[in-house]
């Protein structure tokens, strides 16, 4: 049940929780697309900030039961609007990435939102699936975290989505 999943706007406080979060080896490997060093505590404080002061990305903390689980984003890239989200690898499979992701959708007021997965990211795409995603494209990208090229799909919430997100 994944009805304890709230959403809220992220505190300074937060940040810690994320960079213990992202250390995750397993976790960057799917996700691909992060940083080459999780470990850099410097990068990361200048990536949260340059994002945190940028009024076109929103950004929420994920909780459960009031504990930080992860974050969710909603942010510019061209004329589109693309999502991602990050939950703490201790809490995978428990639904937290679809409620959470399906809530920040519920505050986007614009549609269509894209999103991208690696391929090999069945978990991630199975999230994005379930909160009305389809697939209408392929891309490859250096992929920081892996260090090559990684095959990533390319998906889009309908325009006709925003009933979405209660499955």
């Amino acid at each position: 049940m994944t009805s304890e999943v709230r959403l809220r706007p992220v505190r300074d406080d937060d940040l810690p929780v994320f960079f213990i979060q992202e250390q995750d080896p397993q976790a960057n490997w799917m996700a691909a697309f992060g940083p080459k060093d999780p470990s850099d505590r410097a990068a990361f404080d200048a990536h949260w900030a340059r994002i945190r002061a940028d009024e076109r990305i929103v950004n929420r903390t994920v909780t459960v039961d009031g504990a930080v689980v992860g974050h969710v984003a909603a942010f510019p890239v061209g004329e589109h609007t693309e999502v991602s989200y990050w939950i703490d690898p201790a809490r995978w499979g428990r639904g937290h990435a679809t409620a959470a992701l399906a809530a920040l959708l519920r505050e986007l007021p614009r549609r269509p939102v894209y999103a991208r997965a690696a391929k090999d990211n069945a978990a991630s795409l199975a999230v994005l699936r379930k909160c009305g995603f389809v697939v209408v494209g392929e891309d490859s990208g250096y992929a920081p975290a892996r260090g090559t090229e990684v095959a990533e799909w390319l998906l889009r919430l309908p325009a006709d989505g925003a009933e979405l997100g209660n499955h």
